[in-house]
């Protein structure tokens, strides 16, 4: 969490930043102003961001990309980097880029509307859904794809072992001499699902929300207000903590990450409260250079 303010930061909070490690991937969502500084305070490289993701180009949510980008530049990051934004904020991206020295391995992927981002050499779909803001914003949903967990016991009652397992894990059947035929991966082994992140930044509650946050592991949402400003919320398009909550409880979430607070509360008791209200998972009230690990598998 390398900010959790909104609109203003606060002397404990900054602007937005989060950087999702994910295998060898580092995502950094929302970079808003101070992230290079925060990256220096949390240890974290410009090499380790593989791609950058805005949700739209409000101050908060944008003005720490060039800063980025130039510590990409300055430490001469070799690897290419892609970076999905709505695609009607062209020209503030463009902008902001420019503003600094060109990194070479930049590469856009405006997005326009909702659905699959494609990106090359990725071991996970990015997935953007639309939300409910003042300008353009899109949401970002990262799925892993599912795989198989290997059943040991059936494994040994059929007689697989060795090579042959890496050959039915490969091809899905295997063909045996003996009194059986064939054995099916099906038999052998369960669907491990593969795990789902969500980043949920300013919307009002809309159907976006609830499709993002559906079965994730990890919901990372703005809980800018509390629900006795529920009326500020709407106006100015934002979520309550016990709107997070809700849908949170009621899409399957097993992490529910608060953030995006306002500068009006400087204690946060009363998010976490309203929140428990509503949702019984692991509940996280972000602070900044804080690290939250992904859940586990199921």
């Amino acid at each position: 969490m390398l900010g959790t303010a909104s609109q203003v930061p606060t002397r404990e909070r900054n602007h937005n930043g989060y950087l999702l490690r994910w295998d060898s991937e580092g995502l950094l969502f929302d970079p808003g102003e101070g992230t290079q500084r925060q990256m220096s305070f949390a240890g974290v490289a410009a090499n380790a961001i593989t791609r950058i993701c805005l949700t739209h180009f409000h101050g908060d949510h944008c003005l720490g990309l060039p800063g980025v980008l130039a510590r990409m530049n300055l430490d001469q990051v070799a690897h290419p980097v892609d970076v999905c934004f709505p695609a009607s904020g062209r020209e503030f991206y463009h902008r902001l880029r420019d503003v600094v020295p060109p990194f070479a391995g930049l590469r856009e992927r405006p997005v326009a509307a909702e659905g699959p981002i494609r990106l090359p050499d990725t071991l996970f779909a990015l997935d953007a859904v639309r939300l409910d803001h003042r300008i353009d914003t899109f949401g970002y949903r990262l799925t892993e794809p599912d795989g198989r967990r290997m059943l040991p016991q059936r494994l040994a009652e059929l007689g697989v072992t060795g090579p042959d397992i890496g050959r039915l894990q490969r091809e899905g059947v295997l063909h045996q001499d003996g009194h059986r035929a064939r054995v099916t991966l099906d038999e052998v082994s369960t669907v491990r699902r593969g795990q789902r992140f969500a980043f949920v930044m300013d919307t009002r509650m809309c159907s976006g929300v609830e499709e993002l946050a559906q079965d994730a592991d990890m919901l990372v949402i703005e809980a800018t207000f509390l629900d006795s400003e529920a009326g500020l919320a709407r106006d100015y398009g934002h979520l309550t903590a016990a709107e997070a909550a809700r849908v949170a409880q009621a899409a399957g979430v097993r992490t529910l990450v608060l953030t995006h607070f306002s500068q009006r509360y400087p204690d946060l008791e009363g998010h976490r409260l309203e929140a428990r209200k509503y949702f019984d998972g692991d509940l996280v009230v972000a602070e900044d250079l804080m690290r939250i690990p992904v859940p586990t598998r199921r």
